[in-house]
């Protein structure tokens, strides 16, 4: 039995969900998501909870149970609150700043990174090396922000780079001199 595909997903005030050939929408403050489920998933829809059904006991079947309801439950949590990643740049010079549609991003290179910002997702830099990026949608958010923190990731002898606020470096000695 799969303690978390057999919890019932509560939908808060003002979120509605539909099922249509698999696909489930579910629509709230915040905007509208959709995903496809695996046909061998039964999703019963109620007033006011979301259940998952597996067909059999298969591990497959096991697995898809759990990841299916943890889907729909970033479905609705995307909803009605949405999706924050934080990063810090450490490092002398390093800076972001917006223009336009872009992230551009100075990171001890010779030319700055410029990254484009797809649809659904917000940015904002806050004093030059701090970077916000919240969403809808977990998987973008989490995307974009990996993808921001590969342009300059942090090394272990000086701590430089680009980080997740709440990461924590592991620091290396260094070479001594004798």
């Amino acid at each position: 039995m799969s303690r978390i595909g057999n919890k019932p997903i509560n939908l808060p005030q003002g979120v509605t969900a539909t099922l249509e050939n698999q696909v489930v929408t579910v629509k709230g403050p915040k905007g509208t998501l959709s995903m496809t489920a695996h046909e061998s998933m039964n999703i019963n829809i109620d007033d006011d909870a979301i259940t998952v059904q597996r067909l059999d006991d298969t591990k497959t079947q096991r697995t898809l149970h759990g990841t299916t309801r943890s889907l729909l439950v970033n479905l609705v949590e995307g909803v009605t609150e949405g999706f924050k990643k934080q990063l810090k740049m450490v490092g002398v010079g390093y800076r972001a700043q917006m223009r336009g549609n872009k992230l551009v991003i100075n990171a001890g290179y010779s030319n700055p990174v410029e990254m484009d910002i797809p649809e659904g997702i917000t940015v904002e830099v806050l004093k030059n090396t701090n970077i916000t990026v919240s969403g809808i949608n977990k998987q973008l958010v989490g995307e974009y922000a990996a993808n921001v923190r590969a342009v300059r990731k942090p090394e272990p002898y000086l701590g430089k780079g680009i980080r997740y606020i709440d990461e924590q470096v592991r620091r290396k000695e260094g070479k001594t001199a004798k």
